[in-house]
């Protein structure tokens, strides 16, 4: 109960604040490490502090803390922990935007157990060998998400969003495991009906196997 509180109060503040995280072409070639300075830097701080992986603001400057909050986020998402922003570190916030946009997109007026249940599932899809092994491929697979397809997608996530990715990633899955879910109201498509199994709701949304 007490983990709920707090969850809903930190949520409650950071609801009205959004974030573009998208690394630009010019940052995802740069290697970071400490002491390094510039915009590139203060990039990848916004990126981190939106994460709550950084609890300063961004000052453009490679120290310590930006250091050590790379390698939590290295830890979390399985990369190798050096505390270098590299070109695997990028490409991870790259896929992390990418899922949160997904999140933001399908479930953004779901409870924040639900929105990590959503971004559960496409970790979850990830891992199994009857869906793409790639973000992208993942999320941009035909008829896979109505976001994609209507274009939520394209709406700037909130915090909300990416710490429901990084939550998932940490190992919460609200879904259970499950690879699908769907508005049992709204779900139009006959396939979705006849080829799942359900578990269980977590507000609007039905996830299911």
């Amino acid at each position: 109960m007490m983990k709920k509180l707090l969850l809903s109060s930190t949520l409650s503040l950071l609801l009205a604040v959004t974030i573009v995280l998208f690394p630009n072409q010019t940052s995802a070639a740069t290697v970071l490490q400490l002491e390094d300075e510039g915009s590139a830097v203060v990039e990848l701080q916004q990126q981190l502090i939106a994460l709550g992986y950084l609890p300063t603001s961004a000052t453009g400057y490679y120290g310590d803390y930006t250091k050590e909050a790379v390698r939590q986020l290295q830890r979390d998402f399985n990369l190798f922990q050096d505390g270098v922003a590299g070109p695997q570190t990028w490409a991870k916030l790259r896929d992390i935007e990418k899922i949160a946009k997904i999140v933001h997109g399908e479930a953004r007026g779901e409870s924040y157990e639900g929105q990590v249940a959503v971004a559960a599932v496409v970790k979850n899809r990830l891992q199994s060998p009857h869906f793409p092994s790639t973000v992208e491929g993942v999320i941009y697979q035909r008829n896979a998400f109505t976001a994609v397809q209507d274009g939520q997608y394209d709406l700037t996530p909130t915090y909300i969003s990416y710490r429901a990715v990084k939550d998932a990633w940490k190992g919460w899955d609200p879904s259970q495991g499950a690879t699908y879910y769907y508005n049992p109201h709204i779900a139009t498509s006959e396939w979705i009906f006849a080829n799942t199994t359900p578990k269980f709701s977590i507000g609007k949304h039905l996830f299911a196997d």
